[in-house]
């Protein structure tokens, strides 16, 4: 199986943006939990992270036909595009949206989550842990 996990605007910074509400965790300890979950379960694990919406969407189009699942943070691009929102719909791979705070007890523009529609699950609030279970959650949803 392979997972691709997708990181959008300033994932790139953890531990160093508002580690108050994302935790002292880096981005490379991201990755690295990220990594060592595809190795425990056999998963091929592919991480992408941009600040840029257009290299998201490019990202999860290339991706029909070559992944077995997604785990997507969106981050700002959550509450905004529906660009994002349109691609996972068009390449129809079961997908896992992920928050590394509890959005739902932020501000009220954080409510909304475009890309969640495209989503069978999503979690919230878990620090970097939650990438675990996401891929948990891919890993069960197609069966193995």
């Amino acid at each position: 199986m392979k997972f691709l996990i997708i990181n959008g605007p300033n994932i790139n910074m953890l531990g160093i943006r508002e580690p108050g509400i994302y935790g002292k965790e880096n981005y490379e300890a991201l990755l690295e939990l990220c990594r060592k979950t595809g190795e425990d379960y056999g998963i091929e694990i592919e991480c992408f992270q941009s600040n840029h919406e257009g290299a998201i969407v490019d990202k999860i189009q290339q991706a029909y036909g070559v992944m077995d699942g997604i785990v997507i943070n969106p981050a700002a691009y959550t509450h905004t595009s529906i660009a994002i929102l349109d691609a996972l719909k068009a390449v129809q791979i079961p997908c896992v949206e992920v928050h590394i705070s509890k959005v739902e007890e932020r501000e009220a523009f954080r409510q909304i989550s475009y890309a969640g529609q495209a989503c069978f699950h999503t979690i919230t609030g878990q620090g970097i842990a939650g990438y675990r279970m996401a891929i948990e959650a891919l890993k069960e949803k197609l069966g193995h």
